[in-house]
């Protein structure tokens, strides 16, 4: 009798474990190979969409991970599928999963959002120069949580989407053409329409800048040792560096081989005399009246002794004997 229960329970163990085992290698196999099509997928796409032109640059890469979720998501149902857990049962524990999630991450989530708009309303794209917020740099990539940027300086930022959506976004790449001002200062002792006329044609010289707007120079501000000069013109957004930093070395140089000087900074200081400052003049002025003379301090007794040691007597040289008799 017990001979008879030890075999069917040990044939019962082996039937599970057989079950069991199958179901378990299977969900591994499943796992494995959706996990490596998911990858392929999203490979696929962004290389599908890499020469597309009607696609915008910045949705590519999230087009891309959106296949590779999607996927994966599916790859887990189909994992749970085979161990015999009902869909509807799935369905369920994601959306109570998801509401818990959603309540614990609410600064992810924002992201999300914050990401998704950026997307549709683009104000900003991959390769242009932004600043936003306390952040500035190329876009990089924009992912479903962050936003990525380059510095001038070569440095990596990953800005969260809500810092970038919930700042004022500048943009320098996304109009064509900017405007250049070039800054100069010029003595007051020289011509300022001279000076003008000249930062004009300097300006206007040079093939980048543009003829419309036509460039101007004015007078800025006239400063404590300088009159502050600016000259305007407008050039295309990709030449706006090289000419700036071109036209700043010819203001200088050219300047001042046309006679003109460029100040450095400097005040000049007038005092205007009043009664009240007068009096303290001649106050000062007047020699200070002589202090009595201090009687000198007695020497101590040591100091005026007089020594006590004589000085040895001169030896004077001995007479020579005469010679002794021979």
């Amino acid at each position: 009798m017990i001979d008879t229960e030890v075999s069917t329970i040990t044939e019962m163990l082996k039937e599970f474990a057989l079950g069991f085992g199958m179901d378990l290698l299977g969900a591994i196999l499943i796992l494995i190979v959706g996990w490596w099509f998911a990858g392929r997928a999203a490979a696929l796409v962004r290389h599908s969409l890499k020469n597309v032109k009607f696609v915008d640059s910045t949705l590519k890469p999230l087009a891309s991970s959106i296949v590779r979720y999607a996927i994966l998501i599916f790859v887990l149902v189909a994992v749970l599928s085979n161990f015999g857990v009902e869909t509807t049962s799935i369905i369920a524990v994601l959306g109570a999963a998801g509401l818990a999630i959603g309540l614990a991450l609410q600064g992810t989530l924002s992201n999300i959002a914050a990401g998704v708009m950026i997307l549709i309303l683009r104000p900003l794209k991959i390769d242009e120069f932004v600043e936003a917020g306390s952040v500035s740099g190329t876009v990089v990539e924009i992912t479903l949580f962050t936003t990525l940027l380059k510095t001038p300086d070569g440095v990596f930022i990953s800005a969260p989407n809500s810092q970038i959506w919930n700042s004022a976004i500048k943009n320098y790449s996304r109009n064509p053409t900017r405007r250049l001002d070039i800054k100069v200062g010029i003595s007051y002792d020289d011509d300022v329409d001279a000076a003008l006329a000249f930062l004009t044609k300097l300006v206007a010289s040079d093939p980048r800048v543009l003829k419309d707007p036509e460039p101007m120079s004015f007078v800025a501000t006239l400063g404590e040792s300088s009159v502050d000069l600016t000259a305007r013109g407008w050039v295309a957004t990709a030449d706006f560096w090289p000419t700036f930093f071109d036209l700043t070395r010819k203001s200088k140089t050219e300047l001042e081989a046309a006679g003109f000087s460029i100040p450095f900074p400097q005040r000049d200081l007038h005092i205007k005399e009043t009664p009240e400052t007068a009096s303290v003049t001649k106050t000062a002025a007047k020699p200070a009246a002589k202090a009595p003379a201090k009687k000198p301090a007695t020497r101590s007794r040591a100091s005026t002794a007089k020594s006590t040691t004589k000085t040895a007597p001169k030896t004077t040289a001995a007479k020579s004997t005469p010679a002794a008799k021979s």
